[in-house]
């Protein structure tokens, strides 16, 4: 019997700053970056020797300049996700409801705008997996698949 090889596939942390209004914070992406132009949650990929919440935390900082305690920290899903090309991925969303700072724009080569968007009626304009995911955090799911074989932005 042939033996597989290991699977591998990248970790991304996600972040959905969370107001009282229930609002969350997307960035326009921009530049020379995977979906310029599409809206997505502040985060990216887990660097080698962080666990999450610490990548969770360092990306919100760069990206929007605030500090969250790890304790205001929780998990809210994980999304086993493929790229439009065809790049398998783990996506660990956070949510935190507490933080220190106002969020800004500290990456205008990656980022054109911020915005608040209502997480039960996402933007049209969003990344397609970050669409998934807040389908996905409004009703409470904690796993979710998106981008396989016959699903939404998979390969037929």
């Amino acid at each position: 019997m042939r033996q597989r090889a290991r699977y591998t596939c990248v970790v991304d942390v996600m972040v959905l700053l969370h107001r009282d209004d229930g609002r969350v914070l997307l960035l326009r992406r921009a530049g020379d970056v995977y979906a310029a132009g599409l809206l997505a949650p502040p985060g990216g990929h887990l660097e080698d020797g962080e666990t999450l919440a610490d990548g969770a935390l360092r990306e919100v900082a760069e990206e929007v300049g605030v500090s969250v305690d790890p304790a205001d920290l929780e998990f809210c899903h994980l999304i086993h996700h493929r790229s439009p090309e065809g790049q398998a991925r783990v996506g660990v969303v956070f949510t935190a409801q507490r933080w220190s700072g106002e969020p800004r724009n500290l990456e205008p080569e990656k980022c054109s705008t911020l915005v608040w968007a209502d997480p039960a009626h996402p933007p049209a304009d969003c990344v397609p997996c970050t669409a998934a995911v807040l389908g996905r955090f409004v009703s409470g799911a904690l796993l979710s698949t998106h981008g396989w074989d016959g699903e939404p932005g998979g390969a037929a």
